[in-house]
C-alpha cells in the first residue's frame, strides 16, 4: 500500500481509544455507535493529588496525562481520557474502597451540597489536545445512618467516589443536581464528547 493511499485510510477511517478501564466509561462512550478499543492508561494519581491543585485543576490534570500515556502507545489514533473528583469545601473525596469508608463519606456529605467534576481530554494524532471540565452541584438529603448504611449495601458503590452511584439507587440520596450534561455524573460528559467526535472525522449516529 502506498503512503498516499495509507494517508488516505487513516483520514477516512480515524481510530479511537478510550484511555480507561473503566466499565462506566465504556457503556457510556458505546452508546454513541463508535468503535473503539480500552487501554489502561500510565498515570501516578497519588503524585498528581500531591501537587496542591485546586479540584478542577488536578482533574484535568490527571484526565490529561491518562490520555497522553495511553498516546504514546497509539500514535495514531485518537485518544479519549478521563478523571473524576468529588470536592467537599474544596476537599478531594477518593474512592471509598470498604463500606466503611463509604458511609464515612456519605456522612460527611448529608445535608450538604458538593461538587462532582469530570475532566475529559481527547489527544489527537497530531499532539493536539480537546479539554473540558463538566461540574456538577449535587445536595444531598439528611440522611440517617441507618439510610446511608442501608443505600452501601444496596448498590456497593465501593469504586466510586463520593461513595454513591446516580445511574442505580443513589439518584434516591440527593434532593438536588445542578449541572449541564447529565452524563457527566457517570463519568463521561457525551454531549462534548460527540462534539469532539463529530469534529475529529467519526460518524456518530
Amino acid at each position: 500500500m502506498s503512503d498516499w493511499l495509507w494517508h488516505e485510510r487513516e483520514m477516512s477511517d480515524p481510530v479511537l481509544v478510550l484511555a480507561s478501564t473503566s466499565r462506566y466509561r465504556a457503556e457510556l462512550l458505546s452508546r454513541l455507535g463508535v468503535p473503539f478499543s480500552a487501554a489502561a492508561p500510565s498515570c501516578d494519581e497519588e503524585s498528581g493529588k500531591q501537587r496542591q491543585l485546586d479540584p478542577r485543576a488536578l482533574a484535568l490534570l490527571l484526565a490529561e496525562e491518562k490520555a497522553r500515556s495511553v498516546a504514546q502507545q497509539h500514535p495514531a489514533a485518537f485518544v479519549l481520557g478521563g478523571d473524576q473528583l468529588v470536592a467537599l469545601d474544596g476537599v478531594i473525596l477518593g474512592k471509598p474502597h470498604t463500606r466503611e469508608g463509604a458511609i464515612a463519606q456519605l456522612q460527611r456529605l448529608r445535608g450538604r451540597s458538593h461538587q462532582l467534576l469530570t475532566a475529559s481530554c481527547l489527544v489527537t494524532p497530531d499532539g493536539r489536545l480537546r479539554t473540558h471540565v463538566d461540574k456538577h452541584t449535587l445536595s444531598m438529603r439528611a440522611l440517617s445512618d441507618a439510610a446511608l448504611g442501608r443505600y452501601v449495601d444496596a448498590d456497593q458503590p465501593l469504586d466510586c467516589a463520593g461513595s454513591y452511584k446516580i445511574e442505580a439507587r443513589g439518584i434516591a440520596l440527593f434532593e438536588r443536581i445542578q449541572g449541564e450534561d447529565f452524563t457527566a455524573i457517570t463519568g463521561l460528559p457525551l454531549i462534548t464528547v460527540t462534539r469532539w467526535l463529530v469534529e475529529s472525522g467519526f460518524a456518530v449516529p
